[in-house]
């Protein structure tokens, strides 16, 4: 979901580390702790845009090695550079050697990504898939999903690998200004869905390093639970809150999320 940027700050083992976002934004925040837990991978992102501009930002200073990519071209990557550390590079480059994969741009937009973009990532790679489908809003019909099939199993069809659903719902200015430490009685979560067991546990692992708990969302098949129109979609809650939440929704597309 697509908000403003906000700035946070962090504090990761003993080292604290403001991030300096660009001039008249919010720079005086609490500082947090948040663990950094698990090896670090190599990403690459496909879209910079409020999700992915702020993904760049939140695993470059987890200590990810990331490359990030747009549309537009690298050159107009600059300042996301210059704040994150992250290299920009083309869209059919952004996988290269990647153990990881973030693919984050309006699903109209999936079927035309570079042929064959995921051949240079290596074995096993997890692709995690940001997307939602507004059809009425910006990406026009697709009737598969008109049909039934999931928005992630459409991505997983249309770029011949499998996908784990994350971050769908969340306002992009969260994943700055809502990470806690792990116990947190205000830690929020985010609801993950895959097929893949242990791509999914990757992402899981991702979701609870970044400051959130992620709840176990089920297969992809069952991702039209987080889908927009659904009750956890955009929600901040707990655990518990996104477990009722993904309990209570209905398998339906209603008028507003429909061609």
């Amino acid at each position: 979901m697509n908000v403003p940027l906000d700035p946070v700050v962090r504090k990761d083992f003993v080292t604290t580390v403001v991030l300096d976002w660009p001039s008249g934004l919010l720079a005086d925040r609490a500082t947090l702790d948040v663990n950094v837990k698990g090896d670090k991978m190599k990403i690459g992102i496909i879209g910079a845009g409020n999700i992915g501009g702020n993904l760049t930002r939140r695993f470059t200073h987890l200590g990810h090695d990331v490359a990030v990519a747009n549309s537009r071209g690298p050159e107009t990557l600059k300042e996301l550079v210059e704040q994150t550390g992250a290299r920009a590079v083309n869209a059919s480059e952004a996988a290269l050697g990647a153990d990881l994969v973030v693919v984050t741009i309006p699903e109209k937009n999936v079927p035309y990504l570079p042929p064959g973009f995921l051949d240079g990532a290596n074995p096993g790679v997890v692709v995690i898939d940001t997307g939602n489908y507004y059809p009425q809003q910006r990406d026009g019909r697709i009737s598969a999903i008109e049909d039934g099939m999931t928005e992630s199993r459409w991505v997983s069809e249309q770029i011949g690998h499998p996908v784990v659903k994350a971050f769908n719902g969340i306002y992009a200015a969260n994943l700055l200004e809502r990470a806690r430490p792990a116990g947190a009685s205000d830690r929020m979560a985010l609801p993950v869905a895959g097929d893949d067991v242990v791509a999914k546990k990757v992402v899981m692992d991702l979701v609870d390093s970044l400051g959130f708990d992620p709840i176990d969302a089920g297969r992809i098949d069952d991702s039209w639970r987080q889908q927009p129109g659904a009750p956890v979609y955009g929600l901040d809650a707990d655990a518990n809150g996104v477990r009722l939440a993904l309990a209570a929704a209905h398998h339906a597309r209603s008028v507003e999320w429909r061609a």
